[in-house]
């Protein structure tokens, strides 16, 4: 049975003109909130919004338990949720760093290996390919012969290097370094002399630029003269400690494939000098089904870059 509502002419009109208001005023509301939303994008990127991290990726091994297989997709489940603009990787193999770039597309990388062209681990940057141009880049190998591939003079059997990046962000407009090292896990007088040689190398570009310096230490920041010689000596900022926010900041950076520690020892640090300004940082404890991606949790640091030229 069809039932039929009879509405006077001059309510109907006045109906009409209730529902047109109604939609003036959601129109209204929508070209607001984009407005909105526009503005608050050009303001993120005027003011440079970058979100950084360093992860140790722990190099392949297709030996159990942690072997790469398994390892793979849930480290690219866990940079996919963090979703990073940049990376400075440490310990990646050849394989296993084309086998992350396979997996982000959205990515591409720069590096070199320690023991020379494609062999050994990499201090690897990776960057989003549609926002950042690499402008220039280089690797230098910490020792007292730095331009010598390969070159070890402190008492370290492993080869340490840096591998850094000058990126223009097309986004900003802008231009700034990012440097990504890894010191000696047993050798402190090899910790300080790496320092010491990162803060030369980087006082020796004479730029205004920002830089980002971001690595695994192996040295707890904050207590360890190698962190000393960057930040208390060397005009570095510890991100972790100027961020407005700190997730996480219980646990500490290295979990050897374990349940968390709390003990707040952060070995993977994030340092920035310039014109640099610090939202929030975390230590990612991400893990699938009881798999950890590395034996390092990543450390990711959300900043603004500002203006600064060269």
């Amino acid at each position: 049975m069809n039932r039929y509502i009879h509405v006077p002419g001059d309510r109907l009109v006045f109906l009409k003109r209730r529902l047109i208001c109604a939609r003036t005023q959601w129109l209204g509301f929508l070209c607001a909130v984009n407005l909105v939303t526009l503005a608050a994008g050009a303001v993120a990127e005027r003011e440079g919004t970058l979100t950084v991290m360093t992860f140790n990726l722990r190099y392949a091994s297709d030996r159990p338990p942690n072997a790469w297989p398994q390892r793979r997709p849930v480290m690219a489940g866990c940079i996919r949720q963090m979703s990073p603009d940049l990376i400075g990787t440490q310990e990646g193999l050849y394989q296993q760093l084309k086998d992350l770039h396979s997996d982000l597309p959205a990515y591409e990388w720069i590096g070199l290996g320690r023991d020379g062209g494609s062999r050994g681990e990499f201090m690897a940057i990776f960057y989003r390919k549609d926002r950042f141009e690499p402008r220039e880049f280089d690797h230098f190998w910490l020792s007292d012969t730095p331009n010598v591939v390969a070159s070890t003079t402190w008492g370290n059997s492993n080869r340490r290097m840096v591998t850094w990046a000058r990126f223009r962000d097309r986004k900003a407009g802008r231009e700034f370094y990012f440097w990504n090292t890894h010191l000696d896990h047993q050798v402190q007088l090899a910790r300080e002399k790496a320092a010491a040689l990162i803060r030369e190398r980087v006082d020796a570009h004479q730029t205004t630029m920002p830089v980002l310096l971001v690595g695994d230490f192996n040295a707890v920041a904050g207590s360890n003269k190698a962190y000393d010689i960057l930040v208390k000596e060397g005009g570095f900022t510890d991100t972790w400690s100027a961020a407005k926010e700190r997730r996480n900041a219980e646990y500490n950076s290295f979990n050897g494939f374990k349940e968390p520690s709390k003990h707040g020892e952060r070995i993977d640090w994030i340092l920035a000098r310039g014109q640099v300004t610090v939202e929030a940082t975390e230590v990612v404890t991400f893990s699938e089904n009881g798999q950890y991606p590395s034996d390092h949790f990543p450390v990711v640091a959300r900043l603004r870059v500002g203006d600064s030229s060269q």
